[in-house]
C-alpha cells in the first residue's frame, strides 16, 4: 500500500523546521531538504551543522538562508507552512509562502493543535508519495515552535 506521505522535506533551522525532521524520524519516513552551505543553522553555526545529525540533508552553494528555502519548495509536492501563535515577523516563512504560492504548490498554513484535522484532512486531498515540505519560524522567532510544531505533527502522523 502507498504512503500518503514518502518523505519529509526540511531546511533543518531551529524551530520548525527540526521538528519536522525529528517528527518523520518518530514515524519511520524518510527526511530530506536542502541547507545552507556549511550545514549553518542558527543553534548550529559551525560546520558541519546540522549536517552532522541530519545527514540526509544536502547543502546550497550559498550560505545563506534564501536559497535554501526556494530550492526546498521548488522540490516539493505539497508545502505544510506551521507558524505558532505569537510567532514574531519570520522573513524566511514569508518568503517560502510567497515562493510556493508562485511555483503553485499546494500549501496549507497551520498554528495549533486545533488545526490537525484540517491539516488530515488536506493531506487525505493529495495524492499518495508526497514530498511534503514542512517550514515554519526559527526558535528564535518562536520560543515554542519545535514543541508545538511536533505535537501537531504527531496528531497528523499518527492518522496515517
Amino acid at each position: 500500500m502507498m504512503q500518503k506521505i514518502k518523505r519529509i522535506r526540511s531546511g533543518g533551522q531551529s524551530g520548525v523546521d527540526r521538528a519536522a525532521l525529528d517528527a518523520a524520524r518518530k514515524f519511520q519516513l524518510e527526511i530530506c531538504g536542502w541547507c545552507p552551505k556549511g550545514g549553518w543553522a542558527e543553534d548550529e553555526p559551525v560546520p558541519p551543522g546540522i549536517l552532522a545529525n541530519y545527514p540526509e540533508l544536502r547543502e546550497t552553494p550559498s550560505e545563506g538562508t534564501t536559497q535554501r528555502t526556494l530550492w526546498n519548495m521548488r522540490d516539493a509536492d505539497a508545502i505544510l507552512t506551521i507558524i505558532p501563535e505569537g510567532s514574531g515577523e519570520s522573513g524566511g516563512t514569508l518568503v517560502g509562502i510567497e515562493e510556493g504560492r508562485s511555483l503553485h504548490k499546494p500549501m496549507l498554513t497551520a498554528c495549533g493543535t486545533e488545526d490537525i484535522p484540517e491539516i488530515i484532512a488536506w493531506l487525505q486531498s493529495l495524492p499518495d508519495n508526497l514530498d511534503l515540505c514542512i517550514g515554519g519560524p526559527r526558535a528564535s522567532e518562536c520560543g515554542n515552535a519545535y514543541e508545538v510544531t511536533l505535537e501537531i505533527l504527531e496528531g497528523v502522523l499518527k492518522a496515517f
